[in-house]
């Protein structure tokens, strides 16, 4: 008896006329051929995609993109972007269910899925990667630990990753993040550790893109937060040499819209390498001043010669693997950071930069270092007026 009365409920249910012809839909605003419907992903860089949508949040873009190290200080910009142009976005993380969690915001209703896995355990890679056909290595740390190197974290980790991408078979672009001056003559490890990854991925994926952003400038960002922090504690901050070494700063959305751009292009990103350096060349003492400027703080600077640095940084390089538990994180006196700051890191006179992706970098001073108001001691209006920002000596 049950049986049949379902099967009377769905008759039931069957209605006597299509919708189609009681809601008559126009095929014209719909079809894929309208130029305002029509995505504008490239068929040869990334494949038969699937795309539906007019290419915002709720659309299908057709990338399924797995993002390693999503949850760090690029990543959660570079989600943003794919989440904004209809992209699923698989992100794998390590640490606790808190890492991903404003990460989920970003994207429309299941398009951001968190997949926890273990970097040096193949199968749980595999596993992340299994339904991606882009994959995307944002991972890097500026310090070493414990538990990895940085030849573990930024040579090995890369190789793997690209090694199981061209075993895959389906992955349709690889982007390597690696970073301006990596070379395999550089006195920082790090350095020296991204360019051999580099060479590790093109080996394996000849077709994958290099990118090479300078230091990254943001919210979040390891260089004007610390240097902010410390002023505010100690009332200056050091300056390693003389802080004469000239950068290329760069704003950390203008990168994430870079790799969105190498993803929209037709495929004439595949095999390339771009230098990624903001607009501006700076010196370290300049972009102190930025920040001092921001802050509305006067400056004080201790200038310490780099070898007067490198001896009070490597104490934590020498018992890192010899005492049973974890050292401070190194903010301003990081080793390998003080080695990398003995050399300049600018954009090469003949590399690939924005300008070949069609991109204009923004300037630093203005919208993308407002974020250090919150270091303002009296609230983001503090020291406005001609009066606060003159020096105490001057005063009679």
């Amino acid at each position: 008896m049950q049986t049949i009365a379902r099967r009377l409920g769905h008759q039931s249910l069957k209605p006597s006329t299509s919708l189609k012809s009681i809601y008559p839909i126009s095929d014209h605003h719909y079809v894929a051929d309208h130029e305002r419907y029509v995505s504008t992903l490239a068929t040869k860089g990334v494949g038969h995609l699937v795309r539906k949508g007019t290419g915002g949040r709720s659309s299908v873009s057709g990338i399924v993109a797995t993002v390693f190290g999503a949850t760090g200080f690029l990543g959660r910009y570079v989600v943003q972007q794919l989440a904004k142009m209809g992209s699923q976005v698989l992100v794998p993380f390590r640490g606790s269910e808190d890492c991903h969690r404003h990460l989920k915001l970003m994207g429309d209703l299941g398009q951001i899925v968190p997949m926890k896995y273990n970097p040096k355990d193949e199968g749980s890679v595999k596993a992340v990667m299994a339904k991606a056909n882009v994959v995307i290595n944002l991972i890097g740390r500026d310090y070493e630990t414990r538990n990895y190197s940085f030849e573990e974290v930024h040579y090995h980790m890369a190789e793997q990753l690209a090694k199981i991408s061209k075993e895959h078979g389906g992955i349709l672009r690889f982007i390597q993040v690696s970073c301006l001056g990596a070379s395999s003559s550089s006195p920082s490890r790090m350095l020296r550790a991204k360019a051999a990854a580099e060479e590790a991925v093109l080996r394996e994926l000849p077709e994958a893109t290099i990118l090479k952003p300078a230091v990254m400038i943001g919210t979040e960002d390891r260089i004007l937060n610390p240097w902010a922090h410390f002023a505010k504690k100690y009332s200056f901050i050091p300056l390693f040499g003389d802080g004469s070494t000239k950068i290329q700063p760069v704003y950390v959305v203008d990168v994430a819209a870079a790799l969105t751009s190498v993803l929209k292009d037709d495929g004439t990103s595949m095999g390339k390498t771009y230098e990624l350096g903001g607009p501006e060349i700076l010196t370290v003492h300049e972009l102190a001043e930025l920040m001092y400027d921001m802050i509305r703080e006067w400056p004080r600077y201790v200038k310490l010669p780099f070898p007067i640095a490198k001896a009070l940084a490597t104490p934590r390089e020498i018992l890192l693997n010899k005492v049973p538990f974890p050292l401070p994180t190194p903010e301003i006196f990081n080793l390998d950071q003080i080695q990398a700051l003995t050399t300049d890191t600018v954009v090469s006179e003949n590399a690939l930069t924005f300008n070949d992706l069609g991109i204009v970098p923004h300037k630093l001073k203005g919208y993308p270092v407002e974020f250090l108001i919150s270091y303002r001691k009296g609230g983001p209006q503090f020291g406005s007026t001609i009066s606060e920002r003159v020096s105490p000596d001057a005063w009679p």
